[in-house]
């Protein structure tokens, strides 16, 4: 029976949300794969697909700090630790600024600030407890720079970016690790359902037309001129930044975004603005 506990100590725990499809779903069965013990959580739980002895399904709603600390709960009684803590669940809203309501920004803060922030405040504690642990913050490279049409989920990356580069100078003291992941397109989501489903309730004024048919001409011009990374490679960049024993921060984790990021990080200011203009400005005429 000893031996059986301290095996049970050994194996590692992570936490990861947003599980039902894409990064999440990818990620929850490379790290069960790896032998990790896995709490895979979501909204609404599914038993689907998840025949592994070492994977945890269960309810957790960012939008719901019930489900958060239950989850958390659950998820130490069942383990005994959590050692990585997987910030995935998130959406894209995508319209026009003016056009957008305030509770529907409201939301896109909700899912992808406030809910990390909320997982972050339920889980520090038992990591500081311990002395140990990470977050892996999934970002965009939304997070690194602007887009037309997605000024909200722009907003809300870079303020994750920004929370996450932070919180890792408060946290390295205590022995917890802070990383952020930022993927580009990806071939099989459902992110797209969801940012589509919330562009077609968005009530845009008509002098907008013009650009956003102009907007939509720029993202399909960038879809066709690089490749889609897959949930899986996503997947992977996540458990390398779980296991690779560096203090690295940030991980680019799509070859699409790269040029993008690079411009952005390595140019000057003149120069990257210059550079995003002459793309990202829609041709009316």
């Amino acid at each position: 029976m000893a031996l059986l506990n301290t095996e049970k100590k050994m194996t590692k725990t992570v936490l990861i949300t947003g599980c039902s499809s894409g990064f999440g779903e990818a990620a929850s069965r490379l790290f069960a794969d790896r032998g990790w013990n896995v709490i895979a959580t979501m909204r609404t739980p599914t038993k689907a697909d998840r025949d592994y002895p070492n994977v945890h399904v269960t309810k957790l709603d960012v939008q719901d700090r019930t489900t958060i600390k239950s989850a958390v709960e659950e998820s130490i009684a069942r383990f005994g630790k959590i050692d990585v803590v997987v910030n995935n669940a998130g959406y894209g809203l995508f319209g026009i600024f003016e056009g957008t309501s305030r509770e529907k920004v409201q939301d896109q803060f909700e899912v992808n600030v406030f809910g990390v922030m909320d997982v972050v405040r339920e889980t520090l504690p038992h990591f500081r407890a311990n002395r140990s642990g990470m977050y892996i913050n999934v970002s965009s490279g939304a997070g690194v720079f602007g887009l037309p049409m997605i000024s909200l989920y722009n907003a809300s990356k870079f303020a994750l970016e920004g929370f996450s580069e932070s919180l890792s100078y408060e946290l390295a003291a205590l022995g917890i690790g802070v990383k952020i992941v930022e993927p580009g397109g990806v071939l099989e989501t459902k992110f797209g359902q969801r940012s589509g489903q919330e562009f077609s309730s968005i009530a845009t004024p008509s002098d907008y037309d013009a650009f956003i048919a102009g907007a939509g001409a720029i993202f399909d011009q960038l879809r066709q001129s690089r490749g889609l990374a897959t949930s899986e490679e996503v997947a992977q960049v996540i458990y390398n930044a779980a296991t690779d024993g560096t203090d690295q921060l940030r991980y680019v984790a799509t070859e699409d975004i790269k040029p993008l990021v690079d411009k952005r990080r390595g140019s000057s200011e003149t120069e990257y603005m210059a550079f995003m203009r002459a793309r990202m400005t829609p041709k009316l005429g």
